[in-house]
């Protein structure tokens, strides 16, 4: 069954059971859309208040309490000690990091701030270390498909960062100034205030670093020297009790300082929302956005100064928005709509691009009986580019009893295909003359091509040049067990997420010089499948233990059925012959680790106003590409990194009320290992090292 019928077959689903369900009366629940003071609420999994425990979704909260002890100051390194989330290096687009959930590449994880996104895949992955968290209240993770309420990119899960809010009367906040290894220095200022019916807060955070060269003699930097500043100030004024506003802007520099050339990079956003609660059941939500996201980045040849790179990149997305929940006896009812006008100019497009869509979406959330929470929800997308979608999502609990409860989600995801993937019209000089052409320009791209005589062959047939991309889409399930008794917390969460239509890379043509046009083509279908397991222990009045694991399936199931039909071959290394591949052969998708494993400890001591934390992550081994020419990641490639952990330990304490000293060390065990891509004269390693760290802050 095609993923379309599937989310058809749920859409039917929801609508029935809503049918069957939302008439049935149960005892009056208090209003989840205005409890506001419970513990470990969350927002982003229904766009509503619920509280964690409750949920029947899989997600991961990451309180402010935490983000303090642990001393880390971006985002990326936060996320990569969470159950289930990793941070995967992309050595095959050039380095960076992306996050991998759920086995799901980072292009397929959106990416919110107070709920809202942000822009800026130049290539698919989205930097996540220009996101200072010296403000933040808690992050939030959502797995599995949450397009439903949030739409394209939302296919493998949602990130949302949110920011605190001014509580105090009088004017409080933090100064603080880390300094580590490298000469990585970041200080940070946040101010805010609460006052009658207004407050405020501003936070202003810079970071710089001399970089590191983890391939010493190769003449380069494998960090170049940087320094970024974070700018964020926020008003909220509460006109009265029905009617409160909120603003914020934020703005973002970075600079490389790269040898004969330049780097930078601008991030911007303003945000405006507007509650007006009409009734104590009712509120409507209107809200304004606009985010712009630049780069500006050109590499010369140092002997004649000509320009060997010019990429410039600015994207823009203007977003309003609003919002409609009410509460029923048995649940909350929320409904919205909303319009998405985006825009990208780049240097490697032949003119500036523009998408606009309007979409709309329906979510009700409710109890039938005392013991089962239902969360029904489905959403609507009209695209200028791409077919409509239609996402829908059916999530369920059922509490056993106080200690047990079961959990389960299916729903689906998608993609639509990104301005790279449409637009984009390069030819690579410097790497010998090779061409890619997004889907809308292949055509032309290709007949320039035949009239300059550059094409010796061409491969595709020229009706198929110029076809629609679809959307890519998933089916994602979720199905979990819940204990909580006394000091101890666990979850067990089973998953799946089927992915069709994924966009590849195709051969278009041959030239003249050797050289290949590539374009782009709706192909594969791949999924992961695994389990993860969170158990938290209070094990003294003070110290709180926690571990977490996952285990982790993703295969490309083309490439499984060629390797189970004995249609696949490769060379042993160790006895030189050519054998075909069994199923225990093929390791799966690159960059996907078996096994994942955290664990962790806090401890504090009040009366001496001390802490100390110790967190070890364990990544399993893992593969970057296939080498052996066969179109599949096979254990005779030897493009694989070892397993390995990094250990991390800080302690923290408090003099004098306002002062407080924090020391750490990251990766503890000075792991660096290899990059078997490299060239092997040439090692690149793929973690620095140990980096120590101290940070004084001061309350005020």
């Amino acid at each position: 069954m095609s993923l379309n019928k599937k989310c058809f077959a749920i859409f039917f689903l929801v609508l029935s059971v809503f049918q069957g369900m939302a008439q049935k009366r149960t005892s009056p629940e208090k209003d989840s859309i205005l409890t506001e003071n419970l513990d470990e609420v969350i927002v982003t999994a229904t766009r509503t208040v619920r509280q964690l425990s409750s949920l029947p979704l899989p997600v991961t909260l990451i309180a402010q309490e935490q983000l303090q002890q642990t001393g880390v100051t971006r985002l990326n390194e936060i996320l990569n000690e969470q159950t289930g989330i990793v941070m995967t290096p992309d050595a095959t687009i050039g380095g960076g990091e992306g996050v991998q959930i759920q086995g799901i590449a980072s292009d397929y994880i959106l990416v919110l701030i107070d709920g809202v996104p942000v822009v800026g895949r130049s290539s698919g992955n989205l930097d996540l270390s220009r996101f200072a968290i010296g403000n933040i209240k808690q992050i939030e993770v959502v797995k599995g498909p949450s397009s439903s309420l949030f739409g394209s990119e939302a296919l493998g899960g949602v990130i949302n960062i949110i920011t605190e809010k001014p509580k105090n009367r009088k004017i409080n906040g933090q100064v603080a100034h880390r300094a580590a290894t490298f000469n990585n220095q970041n200080t940070t200022i946040n101010v805010k205030q609460r006052k009658e019916k207004v407050g405020y807060s501003l936070f202003i955070d810079r970071l710089s670093t001399d970089g590191y060269n983890l391939a010493p003699g190769n003449g380069t930097q494998t960090v170049n020297p940087f320094f970024n500043y974070t700018f964020n100030g926020r008003v909220f004024y509460d006109a009265s009790d029905k009617l409160r506003f909120f603003l914020s802007g934020r703005y973002f520099l970075q600079d490389f300082d790269i040898p004969s050339g330049t780097s930078e990079e601008r991030d911007a956003n303003a945000h405006l929302r507007v509650d007006h609660r009409f009734s104590e059941k009712s509120r409507l939500e209107y809200e304004l956005y606009y985010t712009r996201y630049s780069t500006n980045e050109q590499t010369f040849d140092p002997v004649n100064n000509d320009i060997l790179l010019d990429n410039d990149f600015d994207q823009r997305l203007f977003r309003p928005e609003v919002r409609y929940n009410h509460s029923l006896n048995s649940g909350t009812l929320t409904v919205g709509a909303g319009y998405n006008f985006e825009t990208l100019d780049r240097s490697l497009f032949a003119d500036q691009v523009s998408f606009d869509s309007q979409y709309v979406f329906a979510q009700y959330d409710f109890k039938p009986s005392e013991k089962l929470n239902l969360i029904i929800g489905a959403r609507f997308d009209n695209h200028s580019e791409y077919n409509s979608q239609l996402s829908p999502k059916l999530s369920a609990r059922y509490d056993l009893n106080s200690n047990w409860a079961l959990k389960g989600s299916v729903g689906s995801g998608f993609k639509a295909p990104d301005f790279r993937q449409l637009y984009l019209d390069f030819t690579n000089a410097a790497g010998g003359g090779y061409s890619i052409f997004g889907k809308e320009v292949e055509a032309q791209g290709i007949q320039r091509l035949q009239e300059n005589d550059e094409i010796a062959n061409l491969v595709v047939d020229p009706s198929e040049l110029g076809e629609r991309l679809d959307a890519e889409r998933s089916i994602g399930y979720n199905l979990g067990v819940a204990y909580k008794k006394g000091k101890l917390r666990a979850d067990l969460n089973l998953f799946r997420n089927d992915f069709e239509n994924l966009i590849d890379i195709r051969i278009l043509a041959s030239k003249t010089n050797g050289q290949n046009v590539f374009g782009y083509i709706n192909r594969e279908a791949v999924y992961t499948q695994g389990l993860e397991l969170d158990v938290q222990y209070k094990a003294l009045e003070n110290l709180n233990l926690s571990a977490g694991y996952q285990l982790l399936y993703a295969y490309d199931k083309a490439k499984e059925t060629a390797v189970e039909n004995g249609e696949v071959f490769a060379r042993d290394p160790n006895t030189l012959q050519t054998v075909r591949l069994t199923k225990e052969d093929y390791f799966g998708l690159e960059n996907r680790s078996r096994h994942t494993l955290n664990l962790k400890a806090f401890y504090e001591v009040p009366k001496w106003g001390a802490n100390a934390n110790l967190r070890v992550v364990y990544r399993s081994r893992f593969g970057l590409t296939d080498r052996n020419g066969n179109d599949l990641l096979d254990e005779f490639d030897d493009a694989f990194i070892k397993g390995y952990a990094l250990v991390n330990l800080s302690f923290g304490k408090r003099f004098y009320k306002n002062y407080q000293v924090q020391v750490g060390a990251n990766n503890l065990l000075d792991f660096k290992g290899n990059n078997p891509l490299a060239a092997q004269d040439n090692k690149v390693l793929v973690n620095p090292g140990i980096q120590l760290f101290t940070r004084l802050s001061i309350q005020f």
